[in-house]
């Protein structure tokens, strides 16, 4: 594929080591302790996004379909969710000199974040991708031409990453949906992504064959709802502990 492949595998690293040297960095100048266990999610999540573009598994996904769809899987679902789950806008606006963190905090609450961030929107940009890289001649033309190659796996972590951000994040927010909104946005695309699954099953893209799309989808089906079922679960954990009545003695220690 040329120089955009040999682009991406030493850009991605490059990235992800810089945004985890940078976030454990900043969690380090907090006066109270950050959260060690945000810091290890951030770290693991750099180092899944990283792997889907280069060493092995890269390598692999260039010929493999299946080895493609467990990039998919990494780069575009788990990566996300648990960089989402180490809150680095949080960490930022907590480290960041008082000015800056205004200015951040400024772009947070910008109409195109504001548009972005919108369940229905992040979830079209996310599946409605997938749909379009595997229903159309997208996904055989990524393998010949570089600059295609770097924009699919640009766009399928970014849009995952609103997605998940837009359904459970613990991030600042210009406007968070309700409770029942999100879940209804979330039941929606988890269908929509096990449907283009089964239709894969049966129309893989071109050059793939059979036997290989029904493994590739498999992976994808189970596998999208494994870590589907870990967003679920957040998100009812996080509703159940925003609808809890608060008892005196819950007010009081909340207070202190």
């Amino acid at each position: 594929m040329g120089g955009g492949p040999d682009l991406l595998t030493i850009l991605g690293p490059t990235l992800a080591a810089a945004a985890i040297v940078g976030y454990l960095y900043l969690a380090t100048r907090r006066t109270q302790q950050w959260p060690q266990h945000r810091n290890i999610m951030w770290t693991l999540g750099n180092i899944l996004a990283a792997a889907t573009v280069s060493g092995p598994l890269a390598d692999a996904a260039d010929t493999n379909y299946v080895a493609h769809m467990a990039s998919h899987l990494l780069l575009g679902m788990l990566a996300p969710l648990l960089m989402v789950l180490a809150a680095p806008a949080t960490l930022l606006l907590r480290t960041l000199p008082v000015k800056t963190a205004r200015r951040f905090s400024h772009v947070l609450r910008s109409w195109p974040v504001r548009i972005l961030t919108e369940p229905v929107v992040a979830a079209t940009l996310n599946v409605g991708g997938l749909w379009l890289l595997y229903t159309t001649n997208l996904y055989p033309a990524m393998h010949h031409q570089p600059a295609l190659h770097i924009l699919v796996h640009t766009h399928m972590f970014l849009a995952g990453y609103l997605f998940t951000t837009a359904i459970i994040s613990v991030d600042p927010l210009p406007h968070r949906r309700g409770y029942l909104h999100r879940s209804i946005v979330l039941i929606a695309a988890l269908a929509a992504h096990d449907i283009l699954a089964k239709h894969l099953y049966i129309y893989p893209p071109a050059g793939v064959t059979s036997p290989t799309a029904e493994t590739g989808a498999m992976l994808m089906y189970y596998g999208g709802d494994l870590i589907d079922l870990s967003i679920i679960v957040i998100l009812c954990a996080r509703w159940y502990h925003a609808a809890r009545p608060r008892t005196p003695t819950r007010e009081l220690l909340t207070s202190n």
